[in-house]
């Protein structure tokens, strides 16, 4: 009986009831959306798939900082939706082919090239430099911008003092050889101003639409080249307006035909009262306080298309062009309307249209887009689509200042992209990026990208020690350690850290917290490996291992780490398909090896020779090849791959430390022997005679040599007389010793 109440009580009991954890709420990804003007939790319309369309170029010129600052910023935007919080991202960006400044560019051009072929006379050219200063001087004297005033009266001096050497040498009748020469100086110094010139005298001659192409497929070929030394992805769609005409039309003929856009003279306006004053429909949502700013409506029509005549052809002075009726020497395409070409902000909106539907994701541009172009683009894409969610999220990148100030090629501070590649690398400017934010302005300036540098460096030393420590032989056994305390404390912050860097991405992809956070992780990884240094014992690899390949995953994730790489930044440069760490270190680590044997059988035998050759190797030859050793008392010696240019600006920055750490010494040297012999000097004077040459303030002296009376005959007082009597016995007691020294040899 008991045995089967046993089995009965155990066949009775169940398992105890289970509670899943409370947990924790995930963090939402919020981005700054400029038609909130908050943070608001990202939301895509059809589950993970993004859309996205981005205002690219107007190719008319070299891209420069400006542009980088865009997109770079979207670029890691970008990667950081698709690579860290895995959406389906498609990327659509645009290249404006035809616009007001590429045509007036193009024509400007194309009529320069013109003129200087044809050779002109010197005399000729001196003619039509002076018939160009003419309006140049009225278009001066009517500039009120003091930044393009500035850059005009540049022009027209340099233009002046070119012109004068000419004018001499035709006077005076000169050899042609000189007289050629002058002219061609003359001509280089006016090419903006002839260029300005023959346009407005000829400009209305230039019909081919060729060539309005020609000026734009170059420099849209030199963006992409930008684009690429700075590590941009490319889109995966581009659109050109030049190949979407048809459908810019199609897009102007469906807002004609809901009522929202009207014909004028051959050109279309959209009506902002009629869709402003419509149900469902709002205009200005970006920056509804910017509504009316003439200046800006004008800037956003173009150069020109703001004729007098063109203005009077809307009904509202805030309507603005969606077709433009080509005047002569403007490219057309032919429209139900006549002859004409699109207007700016219709470009995007039929291209996007096109492509992305009636409501996309995310648009971004920079900054100043915002009003009127994004404004507009808002406007006559939802007056088409007849709806008012054209755009969900709208993102705009802040804007670039050179070293505090516009950049502006009058402040002779306009920076292309290929100068700025010229100084600093791909990463180091998309360091620069990282540690703003990205809707912000930025400063670059030498502080920033000072900052930049460090950043570079100290991650790098960071991958480089972790690097050496994997070198190290183990078993298989032995790369699994017990973890102490130390260990334990820093998993615990790297967990902590990897949190802190999720929710600054999820704070409108916040990198510049983000990187601080990583810095911050390193720098407690770095003292835990000078804590072990100085313990003589060794740091655990694995943990170390996890937390660098974090970071290198983060830093590709952003785009700072351009090619494969498992750990840290790749060496050898870009575009290097060959694994030149893992190729060469095995030699290196054998080198530093037989290098650490010579040196310790040259310290033993005492070979100060062998010493300064091993010394030799360290500083002046590997530096060379890219190989940096870094010798620790009883400790092996560190090996790096580090880049060559790093190396030997870091050599040189050592010998300016040693050098003027060499000249303090010597400064120092030199103070103290003139101190020593100005001393020696007093020491020397008896003090009897210490006042007797200081007649300008004494006429008496005692049998001593002390004074009695001023220069005025008059008697010195008693705390006079006693300060006097002080220093005569300083004085006698200095030169009692000077007496000794002599006396027993000391002195000279």
């Amino acid at each position: 009986m008991a045995g089967s109440s046993g089995e009965q009580g155990r066949s009775r009991r169940v398992q105890p009831p289970w509670s899943p954890p409370a947990g924790s709420e995930p963090c939402e990804l919020r981005l700054y959306n400029s038609l909130t003007r908050n943070k608001d939790v990202f939301v895509p319309q059809n589950g993970r798939r993004v859309t996205w369309y981005c205002c690219g170029p107007t190719v008319y010129d070299a891209s420069h900082m400006g542009h980088a600052r865009s997109y770079i910023s979207f670029d890691i935007l970008r990667r950081v939706l698709r690579d860290y919080f895995k959406f389906d991202v498609f990327y659509c960006m645009n290249i404006t082919d035809i616009d007001d400044k590429i045509i007036r560019r193009a024509r400007q051009s194309y009529l320069f090239e013109q003129y200087r072929g044809k050779q002109p006379r010197p005399a000729q050219l001196l003619e039509d430099v002076r018939a160009a200063l003419q309006p140049f001087s009225v278009k001066l004297s009517e500039t009120s911008d003091p930044d393009k005033k500035q850059m005009l009266e540049r022009i027209q001096q340099a233009v002046q003092l070119a012109a004068e050497p000419l004018e001499k040498a035709l006077r005076s009748g000169l050899p042609a050889e000189d007289v050629d020469r002058h002219a061609q100086v003359l001509l280089e110094e006016a090419k903006d101003l002839l260029s300005d010139w023959l346009d407005c005298t000829l400009g209305s001659e230039v019909t081919s639409n060729a060539i309005f192409s020609e000026l734009p497929q170059f420099w849209e070929r030199e963006f992409h080249r930008d684009m690429e030394a700075l590590n941009v992805l490319p889109p995966d769609v581009l659109t050109r307006v030049s190949e979407y005409v048809p459908e810019i039309v199609s897009f102007v003929q469906k807002i004609v035909d809901n009522g929202y856009g009207y014909v004028s003279n051959g050109s279309v306006y959209f009506d902002t009262v009629k869709f402003a004053s419509s149900k469902g429909h709002s205009y200005g949502k970006l920056v509804p306080e910017a509504v009316g700013d003439q200046k800006a409506l004008h800037e956003g029509e173009g150069d020109l298309s703001v004729s007098a005549e063109r203005l009077n052809e809307k009904r509202s002075p805030n309507d603005f062009a969606l077709w433009k009726a080509s005047k002569a020497g403007e490219p057309s395409w032919p429209c139900p309307w006549g002859k004409g070409r699109p207007g700016w902000h219709i470009e995007c909106s039929a291209m996007a249209g096109t492509l992305l539907g009636a409501s996309m994701d995310l648009h971004g541009g920079g900054f100043d887009l915002r009003f009127p172009h994004h404004d507009n683009e808002l406007a006559q894409s939802e007056a088409y689509f007849e709806n008012d969610c054209w755009v969900r999220y709208f993102l705009h990148t802040g804007h670039l200042t050179i070293s505090g100030c516009k950049m502006s090629k009058s402040l002779k501070n306009f920076i292309t992209i290929k100068d700025a590649l010229k100084k600093h690398s791909a990463r180091q400017l998309r360091l620069a990026f990282l540690l703003h934010s990205w809707k912000d302005t930025l400063d670059y300036s030498s502080n920033t990208m000072d900052s930049a540098l460090q950043y570079e460096k100290f991650m790098n030393e960071f991958f480089l020690n972790v690097k050496d420590i994997l070198r190290s032989p183990v078993d298989v056994t032995g790369q699994f350690e017990k973890w102490e305390e130390e260990e334990i404390e820093l998993n615990e912050s790297f967990y902590g850290r990897k949190t802190a860097v999720h929710e600054a991405l999820c704070d409108s992809v916040d990198t510049r917290t983000a990187m601080e956070e990583m810095r911050a992780l390193v720098s407690q990884c770095n003292l835990y490996m000078a804590n072990r240094k100085s313990a003589r014992r060794r740091p655990n690899r694995a943990l170390l291992e996890s937390i660098a390949r974090y970071l290198t995953h983060m830093l590709k994730i952003f785009g700072a780490i351009e090619e494969e790489s498992s750990l840290g930044f790749p060496v050898g440069g870009p575009g290097s398909s060959l694994n030149l760490e893992g190729t060469v270190m095995p030699y290196l680590q054998a080198l530093s090896e037989f290098r650490e044997g010579v040196r310790k059988i040259a310290r033993d035998k005492k070979v100060p020779e062998v010493l300064q050759l091993s010394d030799a190797l360290r500083d002046d030859i590997l530096p060379e090849l890219g190989v940096r050793l870094e010798d620790h008392e009883g400790l092996p010696t560190v090996v790096k791959l580090v880049d060559r240019e790093t190396l030997l600006r870091e050599r040189e920055e050592k010998k300016r430390v040693e050098e003027e750490r060499r000249r303090k010494r010597e400064e120092a040297t030199r103070k103290r022997q003139e101190q020593e012999a100005a001393r020696l000097a007093k020491m020397k004077v008896p003090p009897r005679e210490m006042f007797l040459s200081e007649s300008d303030k004494y006429s008496r002296f005692d049998e001593n040599g002390l004074p009695t009376h001023d220069t005025e005959g008059k008697e010195l007082s008693k705390g006079q007389a006693k300060k006097l009597k002080k220093l005569f016995e300083a004085q006698e007691k200095l030169h009692t010793e000077y007496l000794q020294m002599v006396q027993n040899g000391g002195a000279q």
